[in-house]
């Protein structure tokens, strides 16, 4: 049974992004995408809504091509291998994104390696891929579709890494209450976010 895997960064007092909309009010450091590398490494799917895919389209094949565009490789050209590799892997793993608006002509460039799935479909689609043989499932941002998954059991574990900022407003992480069981905790050197490890209490 594959796992359908959640992995985000969240302010300290819980919110996905900030006021108006927010994301890069976040503190997404080099441990944040070390670990981002770390799962999709793990995975062979990647699973997007609509809002987060066409950011995502927009900004990683460029990365891919050429990583000092990364306004993080700009500040640490260290993190130039890095960056790349999830540029990469970006373009090349096969994408499942949930939508009612989107069609075959937005895809490009990722025409090739993207599934559009309709909203009516999301759960059917999802609950017979996990019962395929593969690698994690794995979703970044989409916070309207993994809460989405959450509420309908299909989301196995998630990893939420806290920034070491208050925000203050914004949009929660969580639409609804959660039970969730912690796994584990890891920090990096020279980062003061710090990783949570969640299992989804049944």
């Amino acid at each position: 049974m594959r796992k359908l895997i959640v992995t985000n960064i969240v302010s300290l007092d819980g919110y996905f992004e900030g006021p108006g909309g927010n994301v890069m009010a976040l503190p997404m450091d080099g441990f944040f995408d070390a670990h981002n590398l770390e799962r999709m490494r793990a995975a062979d799917t990647l699973l997007y809504g609509a809002n987060t895919y066409r950011g995502m389209k927009g900004y990683w094949p460029l990365v891919a091509n050429d990583p000092t565009v990364s306004p993080a490789v700009a500040a640490d050209p260290g993190l130039a291998g890095l960056h790349q590799e999830i540029g990469r892997r970006s373009n090349e793993t096969p994408k499942i994104v949930v939508s009612d608006s989107l069609t075959g002509q937005d895809t490009a460039p990722w025409s090739d390696t993207t599934t559009i799935v309709r909203r009516a479909d999301a759960h059917k689609t999802i609950e017979e891929l996990k019962t395929q043989p593969g690698k994690d499932i794995l979703t970044f941002g989409s916070r309207v579709l993994w809460n989405d998954l959450l509420d309908a059991g299909l989301v196995d574990e998630l990893y939420l890494m806290v920034g070491n900022t208050v925000l203050g407003g914004g949009t929660p992480a969580f639409a609804q209450p959660r039970s969730l069981r912690l796994l584990d905790t890891r920090r990096a050197d020279g980062s003061d976010n710090v990783l949570l490890h969640y299992e989804v209490a049944r």
